[in-house]
């Protein structure tokens, strides 16, 4: 089983580029992803390989971009949208809440919408307010979509992979600050079944329940809190929607103590819906209620230094674990 050492955007980019080889039926259209390779160039030399057919650069317009996708996964293709930042997706809202995550309900299942829709999102690099935002909550409010947030390259792939071919419309939501991320990866194509998540680290003393790039965060807080003899177990659920909750509940029934992080504001969040979720379950276990934490309630501002302090990172997270041990 051979691996190579790759960045989350080349594990994406693999993906796609044997997904491309296996599907026929497998298309990619969005803005400057043919000749240019992608805002962040996952789509870098597949235009040379599969021809402008399957490769389609599109105008700068999301709700025709979604729309032209969601009719063609409607008649039996497998579009692959890539929308250039998530902020541009509210473009497309009606296209992917009203149209695609509805037509397998109210078909009855006689038709079947597999679309998926890739955009990276998230804050950290100066990108300003309307650059900068994590906006996974609006989707997992809508019946009919699945949620994907992945944090390392192997995850990535396979991730991408399942989502390609899966028979629902899956928004798929990368973090720009990820797309250097490495480490070794399969190179032969592999899934990852969507509504599992992965303890990428086993402990005792506390779990912390994070996704996307504040695994990366996590991680690097369990490390330094392991000097100081404080064990912590972090579980990344990989796919928002499915939520593998039973693993989730696991955890927290194991130490007994649970703080969730996540990029998005806390107020709100996705991670009331995770704390919720592990309560119902796991009240009895619990030592004490679950911490939260969230990025502040603002919109993100340029300042370099304001923009830090408005987001969760390891230096929070250890000092939130220490609230709760």
């Amino acid at each position: 089983m051979a691996r190579s050492e790759i960045t989350c955007r080349e594990a994406l980019n693999q993906a796609l580029q044997q997904e491309l080889r296996r599907d026929q039926n497998v298309y990619l259209i969005g803005e400057d992803i043919g000749a240019y390779g992608g805002a962040y160039h996952v789509t870098a030399g597949l235009l040379d390989q599969f021809g402008s057919k399957r490769v389609v650069d599109s105008p700068i317009a999301e709700e025709i971009i979604c729309g032209i996708a969601t009719g063609s996964a409607l008649v039996g293709l497998r579009p692959v949208v890539e929308i250039m930042t998530i902020n541009f997706i509210l473009l497309a809202m009606d296209v992917i809440i009203n149209h695609a995550a509805k037509y397998r309900y109210m078909s009855g299942g006689q038709l079947s919408v597999p679309l998926t829709v890739r955009t990276p999102g998230g804050g950290g690099l100066q990108q300003a307010a309307q650059h900068s935002q994590s906006m996974e909550t609006l989707f997992t409010n809508c019946a009919g979509l699945k949620v994907v947030m992945p944090s390392t390259p192997a995850d990535h792939k396979g991730l991408l992979i399942e989502s390609i071919r899966d028979d629902n419309p899956v928004i798929f939501i990368e973090n720009l600050n990820l797309y250097n991320e490495k480490e070794l990866v399969r190179q032969e194509p592999y899934t990852i079944a969507l509504g599992q998540a992965d303890v990428k680290r086993a402990g005792k003393d506390v779990t912390i329940i994070a996704y996307s790039r504040m695994v990366i965060e996590a991680l690097k807080a369990a490390e330094q809190l392991a000097g100081e003899g404080i064990d912590v177990e972090v579980v990344d659920p990989r796919t928002l929607k499915p939520l593998d909750v039973e693993t989730l509940v696991a955890s927290a029934r194991k130490t007994g103590k649970v703080l969730v992080v996540e990029e998005d504001i806390g107020f709100s969040g996705f991670g009331a819906e995770i704390a919720a979720s592990v309560t119902e379950s796991a009240f009895d276990y619990l030592d004490g209620p679950i911490k939260r934490l969230g990025a502040a309630d603002v919109p993100l501002p340029y300042s370099k230094q304001l923009e830090l302090d408005a987001i969760p990172d390891a230096e929070k997270i250890i000092k939130a674990v220490k609230s709760i041990i």
